[in-house]
């Protein structure tokens, strides 16, 4: 069974319950141009436009087809999660995207889905967490700025969230934001090129120092990316930790995290897998995204893994960690 880890839905009813319960997020402002829906979080600057491909489930179903891939993990757009508004209204917001999320992934059997949760509120994280888990969920995607730029994830408060993963093993897929505020990488398509790696680098490398990874090591945490560059700086990683006192050891870290294929070049992919190992690596496309792998099975089979490796990132390793039932 083939498996992509790294995916996003945004399903057509989603948006239909969303317009149509408008009046019950006072904080969330929805913008509609001709076909398209964006969102105002709290009076904050509006979002991207949803896409046409988030929304399009028969042409996703068409391009895994194309791909030989069986089964898509998919979260929502990372965009529409909502963390600026009021910890209640964010509970109702996640809730009704999982809901859709859950419905659509009850009707077509090709998607597992990850639920989202308000981390503006790290209890209330929790208490979404739990139900999500409790409805069939094996997790979540989460952004890398809970509450805007320059907010962390290893913040005191959202403790409650970290140890719920921990207690219910959930996967926490850490995706990055699509502003972290460095305005460097605006332009030349930085922000997809650079900006996203180095926002996850950034606020994974914090969990790690804070010692939230092996602290709460049964939530499966899932970096995106071949790691988002992490394999690539654990030595200077391990430097740090050395010289300055009292941080979590970044080689005890690397053990529990999960990375995906997404590097877009094979000879990275085998770096990749000489540091984390290839038991941590699982396929991951972003799609529908422009900056995601359209090919990813090509770029497995040009690292030259032995059939045993390429069958354990291919799916193995996924429907393990999602808790998929091989058929």
């Amino acid at each position: 069974m083939i498996i992509d880890t790294h995916g996003h839905l945004v399903p057509p009813a989603l948006i239909q319950t969303m317009k149509a319960n408008q009046a019950k997020f006072p904080s969330v402002r929805m913008i509609e141009e001709g076909a398209s829906l964006a969102f105002s979080f709290a009076r904050n600057k509006p979002t991207r436009p949803v896409s046409k491909p988030l929304t399009d489930i028969a042409a996703r179903i068409a391009w895994m087809d194309q791909n030989q891939i069986d089964l898509q993990v998919v979260g929502g757009w990372v965009d529409s999660f909502g963390y600026e508004i009021p910890g209640e209204e964010g509970v109702a917001w996640s809730t009704m995207i999982n809901a859709a999320l859950l419905a659509a992934a009850g009707e077509h059997k090709r998607f597992v889905p990850l639920a989202t949760v308000p981390m503006q509120d790290g209890a209330k994280a929790a208490q979404v967490l739990k139900q999500a888990m409790s409805d069939g969920f094996p997790g979540v995607m989460i952004g890398t700025l809970p509450r805007g730029v320059g907010s962390v994830l290893d913040t005191e408060d959202l403790e409650p969230f970290w140890k719920a993963a921990d207690e219910t093993g959930a996967v926490i897929h850490i995706h990055p934001s699509f502003d972290a505020g460095d305005h460097r990488v605006h332009d030349y398509g930085m922000a997809n090129g650079v900006g996203r790696i180095t926002d996850a680098m950034v606020a994974v490398s914090r969990l790690i120092y804070s010692g939230h990874i092996v602290r709460y090591k049964n939530a499966k945490v899932v970096v995106g990316m071949g790691g988002s560059g992490l394999p690539f700086i654990i030595g200077r990683l391990k430097r740090n930790a050395a010289i300055t006192p009292n941080l979590g050891s970044p080689d005890e870290a690397l053990r529990y995290l999960y990375v995906d294929t997404l590097v877009h070049d094979a000879r990275v992919l085998r770096f990749v897998a000489d540091v984390v190992g290839i038991d941590r690596i699982m396929l991951g496309t972003d799609m529908p995204f422009p900056i995601g792998d359209d090919k990813p099975l090509e770029l497995v089979k040009a690292a030259g893994f032995s059939e045993s490796e390429a069958k354990s990132i291919n799916g193995g390793l996924a429907a393990q960690l999602f808790r998929i039932k091989q058929v």
